[in-house]
């Protein structure tokens, strides 16, 4: 993980209860690690997890190729969606 190399200067303060605390503790007790690399590199590593679909995905070949296939095909009619996407937003004021 790359925030190990750096020098970390943004603070992170972080409110438990009683029982995840010690759950936390117990667990940073036996990886032999600090708080702040064990909470950092969970963090991380969960955030990657949660972000890996949105922002970036890897295919094989076999699926690149039927990924291909599938945006290569002609765009079908919906019913009922283009006149949804005629509608005015509800979003917008």
């Amino acid at each position: 993980m790359e925030t190990q190399s750096r020098r970390r200067s943004r603070r992170m303060d972080l409110r438990t209860t009683p029982e995840e605390r010690e759950l936390i503790d117990r667990a940073v007790s036996v990886t032999g690690t600090d708080l702040t690399d064990f909470v950092i590199t969970h963090a991380y590593d969960a955030a990657r997890r949660v972000l890996a679909d949105r922002d970036h995905f890897d295919l094989d070949a076999t699926a690149l190729a039927e990924w291909e296939a599938i945006n290569a095909r002609r765009a079908r009619e919906v019913p009922g969606l283009r006149q949804l996407m005629q509608r005015p937003s509800p979003f917008t004021d």
